[in-house]
Parts: structure tokens; sequence; C-alpha cells
């Protein structure tokens, strides 16, 4: 059993953690709201006060928090995490964040004697509740092999992509992909909706077919239901098409098919939806379209 500091626990990062305490492990825990906390605690998790804290005698500490900006705070603050862990630590970067920043972390953590992994995660909440979520790593692999006996407790599909800022590369591609195939689901369902079509009907012979998709099967399933509450926020989704699109200007591509997408969730956001599921894009185009 190993001692963990873990950091976040919105809407994946309660259930990743719950898996850690629920397999044996000491858990110490921050979280911005301490209530969101309660059910970890109530298990047996540890509070602590502040970020840095969780990482006094733990032998790896993880974090999902919502932005960059805040895993910089979280890590590289006075007082933070690697001001705190001792040589030896392993810490693990489950936010999907900027390669660079990774990069950051990796040779910050390297000179006071700390492994750093980036391992973002795809799968939403389900993934996160069945411990059947894809996790991309980048950074060592001595760090990584250390680490992977915990990833097992989270995931299902987890490998190794690279050094440091490999994992959240990877991420990147990961969500480009969901992008367009997003604006694919929600305008599919809206003409069925607008055809008269019965929802589920249509997507349980389409997403049997070459048009199948984890999207259709899953959040296609929810847009039928009226459902649109999180299990990844449209204000985070926003962020990774930021942080893909910038990326790709760093390396001189185009990729249009991003620029629609973020642009119509921007959209979605100004409509009030930034708190709703990506599901909540068919909201945004249905009232484009004039239908309520």
């Amino acid at each position: 059993m190993s001692n963990i500091g873990w950091v976040g626990v919105g809407v994946m990062g309660r259930s990743m953690c719950a898996h850690l305490l629920a397999a044996g492990h000491t858990v110490r825990v921050h979280t911005r709201t301490r209530a969101a906390a309660e059910s970890l605690l109530a298990a047996g998790a540890q509070w602590c006060d502040r970020p840095g804290d969780v990482a006094r005698d733990s032998e790896f500490v993880f974090s999902i928090v919502g932005y960059p900006e805040d895993v910089r705070s979280v890590y590289l603050a006075p007082g933070g995490i690697l001001d705190q862990a001792a040589p030896g630590t392993v810490i693990v970067d489950m936010t999907t964040s900027e390669p660079s920043l990774a990069e950051e972390l990796y040779a910050t953590a390297q000179s006071r004697g700390v492994f750093s992994l980036d391992a973002p995660v795809s799968g939403g909440d389900l993934g996160a509740r069945n411990a059947s979520l894809a996790i991309m790593v980048g950074g060592d692999e001595e760090a990584f092999d250390r680490t992977q006996p915990l990833f097992e407790k989270m995931g299902q599909n987890i490998r190794l992509m690279g050094g440091p800022g490999a994992g959240q590369h990877t991420k990147m591609c990961n969500q480009i992909l969901i992008a367009g195939t997003m604006i694919g689901v929600v305008e599919s369902l809206l003409y069925a909706v607008r055809s008269g079509l019965e929802v589920d009907a249509v997507i349980d012979v389409i997403g049997s077919g070459a048009a199948g998709s984890w999207s259709i099967n899953n959040l296609g399933r929810r847009i039928a239901k009226d459902d649109f509450d999180p299990g990844f926020f449209v204000k985070h989704f926003v962020k990774d098409m930021g942080i893909a699109l910038a990326e790709a200007r760093k390396m001189r591509i185009a990729l249009p098919g991003l620029a629609l997408v973020e642009q119509l969730y921007i959209g979605a956001m100004s409509q009030g939806l930034e708190n709703r599921g990506t599901q909540a894009l068919f909201l945004a185009l249905k009232s484009m379209n004039g239908m309520h």
C-alpha cells in the first residue's frame, strides 16, 4: 500500500480518488471546497487545508484540476506540491493541460529529485466511475512503471506515449477527434428530431454501423433523455480546444474543423451553457435553428 496525495475532486477526480481509497491506499486530499470531498473523507481520506500539504510523506501525488493556471498554482506556487515533495516522489498531473507546462513541471521536478508524469485521461464521468478510463502518459519509463499499478485502479487502456508532454499531446489528438465527432452527433440528432424520428431508435441503428462512436452511443443517449448534466464541462472543453489550436499554430498546421467547433462551443457558452455537459452543444444548435 502507498501513501498518496490527491488534489482535485470534481466530476472525474472524486471517483478516481475513491478507487485508490477502496484499494486500501492511504490518501491525503485537498480540493477548493471541502464539502466536495466529504464522501472521500467519510471513506477514510485525510483532509489537507492546502494543496502542498498533500505531498508531505506521500510517495505519489496526483492532481486533476480545471485549468493550466490551476496546475501551475498547485505545483509551483510557494508552499505548493513541489516545495513539499521529498526526493523520489512521483507527481502525476492528470489535468488536460498545456504540453509546455508538462515539460516545465518535469524540469522543475527533476531539479529537485522528483519524478513527474503528465497523464491526462479520456472517458468522462462514466469512465471515471467504472475505472475504465484511457490514460495517456508522458514522462520517464521508471516513473511510469512505478505508477502503473495505481493507474490500473483508475483505467484500462494505459500507455506511456513518450517523454514529458507526450501525454498532453496525445490528449490533444483525443480532443480534436471528439470535437469533430460531437458536431456530427448533435447535427445528426437535430436532423432526427426535426424529421420526426424517435431519437433512441435512430441511435440504435446508426450507433451500430459505420457511424458508430462512443459519443453517439453515450452522449447521444443523454441528449435523447434531455440530460445535459456534465460528464465533461463545456467550459473545460473550450479550454482544451484552445490549447490544441495554440499547439497547432506552433506546429504551423491548419485545423479548420477544430476552429469551427471551438466557435460553436464559445457560442454555447454565450448562451449560458458553460457548466453543462459537452452534449449541450445540441441545445445551442437547436436554439440557432429556432427549435424550442
